[in-house]
């Protein structure tokens, strides 16, 4: 399975190199937090998830990412795991879901009115969870799409949506031994 072949079925000519670098740091971002977890993971698994976590952006309305679907960016998580539940990668598809932020719970799709399914939407797996907290260390702003955002901006970032979705990415980076005593990537 290519994850390259499969984002270029999705993705316009204008908008796959910006996907494709987004993932590939996402991929080498997983790796790297694999590598230091110390427990045995799906390295192979990882790598794949990660490269097409964000493939449900191709059908959103994001024209900064030359993306022109008609669903709002928000649902690029659902939509990524119909795409990939039709290729043949249920558990692919599972990543795709479970990716945004932290992860999603039935209440916080309430409390934001969001357009998207009533389910917990959080990352489960190891694997997922890995996922996940490489994302958010990476924007698709394509003037920045290859530099790691720090530790603190990310607690910012998150923090806007509660207090208690730093305290998953906190329990995260312990759980991986992703930081120092500084608080900033090793």
């Amino acid at each position: 399975m290519n994850p390259e072949v499969i984002l270029a079925k999705y993705f316009s000519p204008l908008a796959l190199p910006v996907i494709l670098l987004h993932s590939r740091a996402v991929a080498d971002k997983a790796l790297q937090i694999a590598a230091s977890y110390g427990k045995p993971v799906d390295l192979q698994f990882i790598e794949e998830a990660a490269m097409l976590h964000d493939i449900g952006v191709a059908m959103t309305d994001a024209p900064s990412l030359d993306c022109h679907g008609t669903a709002p960016y928000i649902c690029h998580g659902v939509i990524g795991r119909e795409i990939l539940e039709r290729e043949g990668l249920p558990r692919h598809a599972l990543v795709c879901e479970r990716h945004i932020g932290v992860g999603l719970t039935v209440a916080d799709i309430r409390q934001q009115n969001l357009p998207l399914p009533l389910r917990d939407m959080l990352p489960e797996s190891t694997e997922e969870r890995i996922i996940a907290c490489a994302d958010l260390f990476y924007s698709k702003k394509k003037t920045n799409l290859t530099t790691a955002k720090s530790i603190e901006k990310i607690r910012v970032e998150l923090a806007r949506f509660g207090e208690g979705k730093v305290a998953i990415f906190d329990s995260w980076l312990r759980e991986f031994s992703v930081c120092n005593c500084t608080g900033e990537v090793v």
